[in-house]
């Protein structure tokens, strides 16, 4: 394989952009193959926008005709994981967008049709080529900042208005969406948390359901996070704050890292607080602590378009996926446990996970569904649609 041949299932927001940086030649390798989408305007505007691009109204069909090497599957969250699995089933490779899935039930059932076809499976995950976030990891992973005590991370800057949950037929609903904040806005983060401290033990969590809008699913989450070595964090998420707050704060034993807008500023103790501890003879005795800054660099490619040349690169040259898509179980289970805190009103057990109960109880939320779109008018072409 000298050239990698992509298939765009969905053409919503982000099928269309992700169409418009293949086509616009910004991955070298990888060419657009093919698009599919179940709406009849989407059909409209592939038609006349790639009219040289074979278009399909069928998934399983433009997975079956021989064009493509991978897809990339950007349609509503419940079918992530069932279109995945048809394209492993017929032998190609796979991206899909975040979440992974709505249950980690289907994400484990996806995760084996992975493995078991052999191909190579991706998720975009962007925000790990976040030079901040990379430089953080390589920090916490070579030791600079000792043991990891306590983390804390609010992340309310995703502000969504009742207009924004109104816009789109399937937003905002167990049936449709299947969750809220957490699914939608949040994987990014949840992802990060994983990848960077590890998974929790155990969750417990408050959660709102409808708070600020008229939704069904949450809109505004509170969390605890238990480790078995003593690490603690606590999860702050809403999308019904404005101006909001991105804040990740790490205390450690040499000292306390903040994140906050896109800079990582790190008080760092001279020597570890557990060392001083055992010599210090001083009542209100306190470790030497520096100011210090941490350099980044800045993003010099656009998120997307990284997933994209790292997937090709890992193809064409056997490169090591930075998003393996095995790995979207992971941010999944801890999204799925502060649900299942939520509903059970006690700790979610994340080693040993409910899956099958987990289900259940989503099922009975889907049952019992009474959220009612309303009929009004948005922008042509704006719509998430598959």
């Amino acid at each position: 394989m000298d050239k990698v041949r992509l298939g765009i299932i969905g053409i919503g927001n982000m099928g269309t952009t992700h169409a418009k940086n293949i086509s616009g030649g910004k991955v070298p390798g990888m060419e657009m193959a093919a698009l599919c989408d179940i709406s009849e305007q989407r059909a409209a505007y592939v038609k006349e926008t790639y009219p040289e691009i074979p278009f399909f109204s069928d998934s399983h069909e433009l997975i079956t005709s021989g064009l493509v090497d991978v897809v990339i599957v950007a349609v509503p969250h419940y079918d992530h994981s069932t279109i995945a699995i048809d394209a492993f089933e017929n032998g190609l490779n796979v991206i899909t967008e975040k979440p992974a899935g709505v249950y980690t039930k289907q994400v484990l059932e996806m995760n084996e049709a992975a493995k078991k076809s052999g191909k190579l499976f991706g998720i975009m995950y962007n925000q790990r080529t976040n030079p901040v976030y990379g430089k953080l990891k390589q920090l916490i992973d070579s030791g600079e900042l000792g043991a990891i005590k306590r983390v804390s991370w609010i992340i309310t800057d995703w502000y969504r208005s009742q207009f924004y949950h109104d816009s789109c037929t399937w937003r905002s609903t167990w049936k449709t969406e299947g969750g809220g904040a957490l699914i939608n806005q949040n994987p990014h983060q949840l992802d990060l948390w994983q990848w960077l401290f590890g998974m929790p033990d155990r969750i417990m969590s408050h959660v709102s359901f409808g708070k600020y809008y008229d939704i069904e699913v949450e809109d505004d989450v509170t969390a605890f996070f238990e480790y078995e070595n003593g690490m603690t964090g606590t999860y702050i998420t809403s999308t019904g704050e404005a101006p909001g707050t991105n804040r990740l704060e790490i205390a450690c034993d040499m000292g306390r890292v903040v994140v906050e807008n896109n800079i990582i500023s790190f008080k760092r103790n001279v020597v570890s607080e557990r060392e001083f501890n055992k010599t210090n003879k001083l009542v209100f005795g306190c470790p030497e602590c520096w100011d210090c800054k941490i350099p980044t660099g800045s993003q010099t490619e656009d998120q997307h378009v990284y997933i994209f040349r790292d997937f090709t690169a890992a193809l064409l040259h056997g490169k090591k996926l930075l998003a393996p898509g095995e790995e979207g179980i992971k941010g999944l289970t801890i999204s799925n446990a502060i649900h299942y805190s939520a509903w059970t009103g006690g700790w979610a057990d994340v080693k040993n996970f409910p899956h099958d109960e987990f289900y259940r109880l989503l099922q009975e939320k889907i049952k019992n569904s009474t959220v009612v779109k309303k009929d009004i008018q948005i922008t042509a072409g704006t719509e998430d649609t598959y």
